[in-house]
């Protein structure tokens, strides 16, 4: 999708995806744009080419329906979260399971990879925040303290620190350089709804999207808000700002995605009546915007 008038979004190519057999949870595009994950009640993963629309694989393996999906930045590896308490990690290539973690005592809802994939962070609704070495599947950490379900996470570009994010509306900064386990070393507060989702920029800025139906740019350093984003008019459920960090887009559990001017406040597009629901929205590595959603 590119940019047209002020205000909108011109809707490029539209693809549909439509082999689930049940509602989508989740779905992530590759660093490089070139693939779609998606994850499906029906207790599958799918992968897609995006530009064709060509279903790639349908991967079965865990019991229950799939709750989130992300790749590795590296692009070789793909994640899936699952309600039977597992993490299963994937080879994008030969597309089959490389490890199933388990250590979560409820539906793991999260999972983020760190910027050099070696590492992998889960949450879910044991309100525990588990830390992974990719290679081997071995648990490297247990981070507790947040009072309900982990429902986001994202590493910091240097990997020094893991963000969480839960439905008790808080976020917690977990400083990753101290010893086992790691410290836990502040708190940002400010939303009042549960928060939902997550996302770092290339230079440290940290942005949430709540059930509050608010959008907040953190810089964590100095526990400071910078901006508070408002139009939505249900919860944010992704968010991703652009290559070059002047943007944010985001996209509401609802037919609504938004583009905003990260240091006015103010959204500079809107796409509407596109999709029902907007499940996930991504900037290329050449700054044009993908978005994948339900649509009847």
């Amino acid at each position: 999708m590119n940019s047209g008038a002020p205000g909108t979004l011109v809707v490029g190519r539209v693809k549909f995806f439509g082999r689930h057999r049940g509602e989508v949870n989740s779905s992530a595009f590759s660093p490089d744009g070139q693939m779609l994950l998606t994850a499906s009640e029906d207790g599958c993963v799918y992968g897609w080419k995006t530009q064709s629309g060509h279903l790639l694989w349908k991967l079965g393996g865990h019991t229950g329906p799939v709750k989130f999906c992300r790749f590795s930045p590296d692009g070789r590896l793909f994640a899936s979260t699952s309600c039977d308490r597992t993490i299963r990690l994937w080879d994008v290539v030969e597309a089959k399971c490389l490890q199933v973690l388990k250590g979560h005592q409820r539906s793991v809802e999260t999972v983020s990879f760190s910027p050099d994939s070696k590492q992998l962070a889960s949450g879910g609704w044991d309100k525990q925040v588990v830390l992974w070495e990719v290679q081997s599947g071995r648990m490297l950490r247990h981070l507790g303290g947040h009072q309900d379900s982990v429902q986001s996470s994202d590493f910091e570009p240097s990997s020094d620190c893991l963000a969480t994010g839960s439905w008790d509306a808080t976020i917690r900064i977990w400083d990753l350089r101290t010893g086992t386990p790691a410290v836990f070393h502040q708190e940002l507060e400010g939303h009042s709804g549960n928060i939902s989702c997550l996302c770092y920029s290339a230079s440290g800025l940290l942005a949430s999207g709540s059930w509050d139906k608010t959008i907040h740019i953190w810089k964590p350093s100095t526990r400071s808000l910078l901006v508070q984003l408002k139009g939505h008019v249900t919860w944010v459920k992704s968010i991703a700002f652009s290559p070059d960090e002047l943007q944010l887009a985001s996209a509401g559990y609802s037919h609504m995605v938004k583009v905003w001017d990260c240091n006015t406040g103010k959204c500079i597009e809107t796409l509407k009546g596109a999709l029902d629901v907007a499940h996930a929205c991504a900037f290329t590595p050449d700054g044009k915007l993908l978005v994948s959603g339900a649509a009847d």
